[in-house]
């Protein structure tokens, strides 16, 4: 690369790189409106957000997200757990972490809840990983990431995502 080109922020037909502070803020804030969407679709009647672990849990709820949130691995097996979930609920937001484990939950959990009628959300997930671009892979690690980024503009969560829960 020239000398000229060492400034530059990224080439137009370069992907950015999330270690640019650029990146990171756009990625925020598309973080803040996903998450901002994510939070009123939860608290939707009949609409359950399910992760993995407690600790996925718990770091959605330390983020605000007050809605109903179900935990895949509660000594259920993935069929039970998915005949739970269709009792009574219309939807599921399936947020498992974006490695190999929970790419495997989201195909296994499919089949089952689509026999059910249920309409399984993924767009969240989806999305999420574009916007993580691999920076992170576990659920549980989205509150501090985003408590990081949110510092490193010189703000706090509060401040970006309205009132979380303060642990």
């Amino acid at each position: 690369m020239c000398p000229l080109e060492e400034g530059r922020l990224n080439a137009p037909n370069e992907a950015p790189s999330m270690t640019n502070g650029r990146a990171h803020a756009v990625a925020f804030e598309e973080f803040v409106e996903l998450f901002q969407r994510l939070r009123a679709e939860a608290r939707t009647a009949g609409t359950v957000v399910l992760v993995e672990g407690v600790r996925d849990r718990q770091a959605l709820r330390r983020l605000g997200l007050d809605g109903e949130i179900a935990v895949l691995h509660r000594g259920r097996s993935l069929s039970d757990t998915a005949a739970q979930l269709a009792d009574g609920r219309r939807r599921v937001i399936l947020l498992t972490d974006w490695d190999t484990e929970g790419g495997h939950f989201v195909q296994r959990l499919r089949e089952f809840l689509t026999a059910d009628r249920i309409e399984l959300d993924l767009e969240f997930r989806r999305r999420l990983a574009r916007i993580l671009r691999g920076e992170l892979v576990h659920v549980e690690g989205l509150h501090g990431w985003a408590r990081r980024i949110a510092e490193q503009r010189g703000g706090s969560l509060e401040q970006y995502l309205g009132p979380v829960d303060a642990d």
